[in-house]
Formats: structure tokens, sequence, C-alpha cells
């Protein structure tokens, strides 16, 4: 068994140990930055990067239902190559997923370990290598492996009649029918995506909701305007057959026939076969390593736990800042807490979905007021064909900061930022509504939500809304 030393041990080469990397290097620390491979990203590999590839070729391809309106004739005998369309959306993957390969090659250079990595002390590893097995000593380790789909064992017997998010862009073309097990985020992109491409797909859920809405009246407009494109059950769990040709979904009164299965049902974190427990690592329910979110760190060992394998904030964005937080620290002798971003989720359905800050659910409802936007009172939404759309604004009843917004809507994800930002930043429904609002745009539709908590507060003020005396 060959030996090596370093300062950081970083386990897995995606984003957030990329990250970690990136600040190892910074602190001028030595590192090993250790992965099994294939390497590149998760995001870049099979989710928020193919995904909205798909997404883009299905928005192209539905542009042509609405051109009646505008005058043009004859769109009804267009026809789609459908493997030719997904031929572009599995090129454009392998081109993010090798561009993020590559920063990893290039970026560790010969501190580049290939192998499955598991803990014989807390700072030690036995990495199990094409070449033999690595004994790796190290200062600090961040364990950055990421996760993987959630495949229920009853869902074993359709055998390759069913695959998980990590296996469908491998897929050389697209069949018929699909069934969608989970309308998560990612479940209802890819479900919408395919369908506007014209696969026919029902999508099936057992919670009530599509892609974990909270706020009541945004979930309810979100499984109208997307029921329209895609046959939605929610709400009961479902059953799955192998038949001669497919598979039989049913659920409740409901059942269908499909070609292919894809299970959207979440993903786990990678710690299965890493020695944790053996090494006294302090573990909880789910086997996931306890950690300070502010640090990052496991307890008060020099272990640290970045982006999806902790299952806490599992989107490339926060990865980004746990792998940054724990690289920082695993370099130093003295960890230091950083403060959290305001939670930020964007699914890109178009209309989006969009959720930030604190979620409806969790707010105590007496001491807020909720501002309503929809996007039939706002011009822009309606020239986009948003009408359907709503923003709901969050805000504390007595002062008006803002704590929260769900939002189902055109162009969400611009007015998703703006709130996070606002909402960090500590604004108030007044305070925003002294900014400029340009007409006409979608971001109107947050100066009406604002205007709808200011006169639920009761405008005292002397001077017009929105306006400030010099």
């Amino acid at each position: 068994m060959t030996t090596r030393h370093t300062d950081v041990a970083i386990l897995g080469a995606g984003t957030a140990g990329l990250y970690a990397m990136r600040e190892v290097k910074r602190a001028g620390r030595d590192f090993l930055l250790i992965d099994p491979g294939p390497l590149g990203t998760t995001c870049a590999r099979v989710g928020c990067m193919p995904s909205k590839v798909a997404l883009h070729a299905g928005a192209e391809w539905a542009t042509r239902l609405h051109w009646g309106d505008i005058g043009v004739t004859g769109s009804e005998g267009l026809q789609i190559d459908r493997a030719q369309a997904w031929a572009h959306v599995r090129h454009w993957r392998d081109q993010f997923a090798g561009s993020a390969a590559g920063k990893a090659r290039q970026g560790a250079g010969e501190r580049l370990l290939m192998g499955r990595a598991r803990f014989t002390a807390p700072t030690v590893l036995a990495v199990d290598t094409p070449d033999g097995m690595v004994a790796v000593h190290a200062r600090a380790v961040v364990i950055a492996t990421g996760s993987r789909p959630v495949v229920p064992a009853w869902l074993h017997e359709l055998g390759d009649r069913v695959v998980t998010t990590d296996g469908f862009f491998e897929l050389p073309d697209l069949p018929q029918r699909v069934g969608v097990l989970g309308l998560g985020a990612i479940g209802l992109e890819m479900g919408l995506a395919l369908a506007r491409l014209g696969v026919d797909v029902i999508g099936a859920d057992m919670a009530p909701v599509v892609a974990g809405i909270a706020d009541p009246v945004v979930a309810e407009q979100a499984q109208a305007l997307f029921s329209r494109e895609m046959t939605l059950w929610l709400g009961r769990a479902s059953a799955l057959t192998p038949t001669s040709r497919g598979v039989l979904m049913r659920s409740g009164d409901h059942q269908a026939e499909v070609d292919l299965v894809l299970a959207a049902l979440g993903r786990r974190p990678n710690v299965e076969g890493l020695g944790l427990a053996e090494v006294g690592v302090p573990l909880d329910a789910r086997d996931v390593p306890l950690f300070n979110p502010s640090t990052m760190q496991v307890g008060d060992l020099p272990i640290y736990l970045a982006g999806d394998v902790n299952a806490d904030r599992p989107l490339m964005h926060e990865a980004v800042d746990e792998g940054s937080i724990a690289g920082f620290n695993a370099a130093r002798d003295q960890a230091t807490a950083f403060a959290r971003k305001v939670s930020l989720g964007i699914a890109f359905t178009d209309p989006d979905v969009v959720s930030v800050g604190e979620r409806f659910d969790r707010l105590p409802i007496d001491d807020i007021l909720v501002g309503t936007a929809r996007g039939e009172g706002n011009g822009r939404s309606r020239i986009l064909g948003g009408e359907g759309g709503v923003l709901r604004v969050y805000a504390d009843r007595a002062s008006g900061r803002l704590r929260g917004a769900a939002m189902v809507g055109a162009r969400g994800e611009h007015v998703a930022h703006l709130l996070a930002w606002a909402v960090q930043r500590g604004e108030t429904a007044m305070s925003l509504l002294s900014l400029p609002f340009y007409h006409p745009v979608v971001e109107e539709l947050l100066q009406s939500a604002l205007q709808d908590i200011v006169r639920q507060q009761g405008d005292h003020a002397p001077w017009p809304m929105g306006l400030v005396p010099q």
C-alpha cells in the first residue's frame, strides 16, 4: 500500500468539492482531490444544466401552438425529429459535463486521485485506485461525495423500464409515452420538457401539490396551469406493473400504460461505504454526519461536510457556498462561522415556480400580512401569456419587513432574485416601494404585491405611496 500525506483531503470532485479545493489552494495548503468517477458535477451531468437545455428545446417547439394568434398559417403541418432534438440535448449535456470534468483535472493536476475512499481513522483514508490501495493521511478532510437518486426496492421489478434522473440523459432516444414518478422541481421540469417535445406524459406524486409548493394559493394555480400540458395524478400512491409493452401505472381510479418510467423521487446522500460510524463520526438517523451549517464542521473533528451529501440545501448555489466554507475552514486551525444566505428555489417550468425565504406553512399566520399580485393585472405578463400567474409576498404585520414569498409566473426567475436580495437585506414593503419600477415589466408584480401589504398595514403617511420627501 502506497502512503501519501497532505493538508486537506477532499472527497468528491463535484461543485462543493471544487469550491473547497479553490479555498484550500487560496490558503496555500497542499491537498488531494479524491473521486471514484465519472468526473463532472451532478448539475452539469444529470441535473440543472441538461434539464434546462431540454426545457428550452421543448419551449422552442411549443411556440408553434401560438403562431396562429399572429396570423401564421400552415404550422399544423410542421414536424419535429425528436431523436435529433434529444441528440441536441445530449450534446449540450456532454459539453457542460466535459467542462466540469476539465476544471477538476486542470485545477487538481497531479493531486487528483481517482478512487473510492473509506475512513480508517478520522483523518486517515484508504483509497482503492486502479493502481492499488493508497493510504492518505490528512490534517483535515472535506466530505463532498454528493448524492444519488432514490430508487425504492419495489421499482426494481421493472428492470430497464424504469430510469432515474442519473440515467435519463443516457437514453439514445425518447419513447412516446413516459410516466414521471415524483413531481418535485426536477420531475416537474422534465415532465414539462418532454410534454412540450410531443411526448405523452403522466406525472404522479403522493403529495397533493407539485414542486413542493407550500403556499396553497400558488399550489392551486400551479396545478391548474401545468395540468394543461401533462396529466397530473396527485395525492395518491402509485402502483406500477410491467406489461408486455411497457409499464401499467395506476393511481386511485386512474390507470395508463407508458413505455418508460422516470423515477424522480429525490436523492440520497452518498455516505454508505465511507466507514464513518467505525471511526467515531457522530451520525443522524439517516447516517449523515451531524454538522454545523455555519462552519460545515462535523462535531469537533477536523472533518467538514459540504454539498448534497449533507442533504440540507441540495442546490448548486448552496453547494458553492458550503464547499467554500468547508475548504476555508479545513485549511485553517480555527473554524470560522459564516452567515448563510436566504433560501432561494426556482423551478424553470415556464411559468416558473419560485420559493424565497421562509415558507408559508412555517410562518405564524397571525403575525404576517400577505401581499398578492396576479398576472392578469400585469401588462407584461399578459403579453407573455402569463395571465394565470400569481405572486404572494409575506411580511411582518407590524414592521412590514419581508420574510418570504412564493410565485408561479412568467419570468419568475428574475422576480425571485429581487425578492431574495430584499429579504436578506431586511427590506420592508415601504422601503422597496421607494425604489423605481419600470413599465411594462414583470417586476411590477412585486410592486403590486408590496402595495397590497402597505394597504393592509394602514397607510398613515401623508405623502404618496412609494415617494419620500427630500
